[in-house]
């Protein structure tokens, strides 16, 4: 008598342990709309947002550790995936969600953790690298840049001139970095990607967001570096946010000429870099005086709500399928 096949166990636990390690994009999408949210003077969303962030982080990060410990292999194995970054990149935008709360000593506690994480990471990810990858490949910018915008916010905070001009290294390496990355990315994810080709946008507008957090950390401390190199970072800042607005209309205007329907785990990489170009944007109309940009900016900010609002419908429905339907 041939065996059974054996059914799937349709729980949410079994489906929590098949879940791609770019689920972390989600964390990164809540927590900067949060950031967004504040800015814009909606605190009551931003406190819901930050909340939902904070609950996914938690859980992603206890996975993390019993993966670590238990399944020693399997999590080698998606650490040198790009997937991997998002657990420092997660962390750096939740740590920046806190911080501009005032909430500084959970702040330097998700820093120091993203600290230790980010090396590791970045290296066994980059000795995987490959010609003509996906999106993903800029997490290596974005997880760096991520860094760089939790210490500029937490530097001034504590009166920490080091850890500015620690963030202000991070930040040139990040947009070094950003080129490698670009060798490495097929350009034709703009037509077939699932959803993490945003992230070729979303480096920038981390980029854009951190080289805004340094200008502003220069206003409170004129003493942190001289003016040249004021003018040069803020000329910086502003060309990356140009770039970044411009990857937006291009990945919109693929969006409507090869449309993608479907959800799939990896449109969280889509809702993250929406969010982020709205708060660079916000961020860089402050830093640098330019009020014209605090109409886009807002307007861009209730696109990504809008987004978020969907993936997070499909992820839902994803869910019940997943373990409902495997029950039948």
């Amino acid at each position: 008598m041939p065996d059974t096949p054996a059914v799937p166990d349709p729980s949410l636990r079994a489906w929590w342990a098949r879940r791609s390690p770019a689920a972390g994009a989600a964390v990164m999408a809540t927590g900067i709309l949060s950031v967004g949210l504040r800015l814009t003077g909606h605190e009551a969303l931003s406190r819901v947002a930050l909340v939902l962030a904070s609950v996914a982080w938690l859980g992603l990060a206890a996975d993390f550790s019993v993966r670590l410990v238990r399944d020693r292999e399997r999590w080698v194995r998606q650490a040198g995936t790009p997937a991997g970054l998002t657990a420092v990149a997660a962390t750096t935008v939740l740590g920046t969600g806190l911080s501009v709360r005032g909430r500084q000593v959970l702040a330097e506690a998700l820093l120091a953790l993203s600290a230790v994480l980010w090396p590791v990471l970045v290296l066994a990810v980059v000795r995987n690298w490959r010609r003509r990858m996906t999106g993903a490949v800029f997490l290596v910018c974005v997880a760096t840049q991520g860094l760089s915008v939790l210490a500029s916010a937490i530097g001034p905070a504590v009166g920490a001139a080091w850890l500015t001009h620690a963030a202000l290294a991070l930040f040139w390496l990040g947009i070094v970095l950003y080129g490698v990355s670009f060798a490495h990315f097929d350009l034709w994810e703009v037509k077939r990607g699932a959803g993490e080709h945003w992230v070729a946008g979303g480096a920038l507008a981390i980029s854009a967001l951190a080289g805004a957090g340094l200008v502003a950390a220069h206003h409170l401390d004129p003493y942190l570096w001289n003016d040249d190199d004021q003018g040069v970072l803020r000329a910086t800042t502003g060309a990356l946010l140009a770039l970044d607005l411009l990857w937006y209309c291009l990945l919109l205007v693929a969006e409507v000429v090869w449309p993608r329907p479907r959800y799939d785990v990896l449109r969280w990489a889509t809702a993250f870099p929406m969010g982020m170009t709205a708060v660079a944007t916000l961020s860089v109309a402050d830093a640098l005086d330019v009020s014209w940009l605090e109409g886009p900016g807002q307007v861009l900010l209730w696109i990504a709500v809008a987004a978020w609002a969907v993936v997070a419908a499909g992820a839902v429905l994803a869910v019940r399928s997943a373990t409902r339907g495997r029950g039948a």
